[in-house]
């Protein structure tokens, strides 16, 4: 199993998505003798999973049933354990496409925190790329290890456990981008200038204050880059609905009841579009924005070596 190749059939050691709905799924890792347990009943690791097809309906010890998915990125990033803050889809796609990141791009980024991002950059470059990732923290460096070595992917990352503003990425003149999520970035900016590829490399900053991104433009500008630009990416759920209006009388609508014979009273009328007119309602959807959304996340700084 690997988060960058897709497998067809559960194996021993695996690490799975069990999807019991939209709302509701979470990871698993797959071993022999074990079993997990769900509103619908105990899953049997050996007998349930293994050797099974992902994508396969499993059904659990009280009869209810659950989907166990291939993860994925996207997948992970619902469902991965919470060491930090992450990153979710809404801002990790504009980051990749702004970045422009290609199968065998070189990236380096600070910090690692929960892997959210990682994952991304990680199938976004394989199979020929790299990714070189900073964390601060190590027991969270170790983690990160960890996980990378599980999901089948040790082979295009390099974790690194150091301070990234005062000992740089480890690498110079190779990256095609930089990505920078730690509290002071300005202060790693030189670091990151010299970790990219002599001309046309990207930098990215995610930064939740506005005061950061002011001082980290600035550093930015002092180091050369140029096309600087900051974004907040918003996402805005609409929810689909029917409703019913009421529609103007303009009196016309008896008239041509009454001379086209149109019978109200007859059961097999009351669906038709003239029994609604006579009623004077009217149905047909409409969407809406949700009450509550998702508000800001932080602020998306790129700019380029120049």
């Amino acid at each position: 199993m690997s988060f960058v190749e897709y497998g067809d059939t559960i194996k021993d050691g695996d690490t799975a998505i069990v999807f019991l709905g939209h709302e509701s799924m979470f990871p698993v890792k797959v071993q022999h003798g074990t079993v997990t347990q769900t509103k619908y009943g105990v899953i049997r690791h050996s007998t349930d999973l293994i050797g099974k097809k992902y994508g396969s309906k499993v059904t659990c010890s009280k009869g209810g049933w659950v989907f166990i998915l291939h993860p994925t990125p996207e997948l992970w990033t619902m469902n991965l354990p919470h060491r930090t803050q992450i990153l979710y889809s809404t801002d990790i796609s504009i980051i990749t496409m702004m970045l422009e990141l290609k199968p065998g791009s070189i990236v380096c980024e600070s910090g690692t925190g929960s892997g959210s991002l990682s994952h991304a950059l990680i199938r976004t470059v394989a199979p020929t790329g790299h990714l070189y990732t900073v964390e601060f923290h190590q027991q969270r460096a170790e983690k990160a290890r960890e996980e990378f070595r599980e999901h089948g992917v040790e082979h295009l990352v390099t974790v690194t456990n150091q301070d990234v503003c005062k000992n740089g990425f480890g690498v110079s003149d190779i990256a095609d981008a930089v990505f920078l999520d730690i509290p002071s970035p300005w202060e790693a900016i030189g670091h990151a200038k010299s970790a990219l590829k002599a001309e046309g490399g990207r930098i990215c900053s995610f930064s939740p204050c506005i005061e950061q991104v002011q001082r980290t433009c600035l550093a930015m500008e002092e180091y050369g880059f140029t096309e600087i630009n900051t974004l907040e990416i918003l996402l805005r759920v609409y929810n689909v609905r029917t409703i019913s209006l009421q529609i103007p009388d303009l009196g016309k609508a008896a008239e041509d009841n009454s001379s086209t014979g149109f019978d109200s009273s007859n059961p097999s009328n009351q669906g038709s579009p003239c029994a609604n007119l006579q009623q004077g309602t009217v149905q047909f959807k409409s969407g809406v924005p949700l009450r509550e959304m998702v508000g800001h996340t932080g602020y998306l700084t790129f700019a380029t070596k120049s």
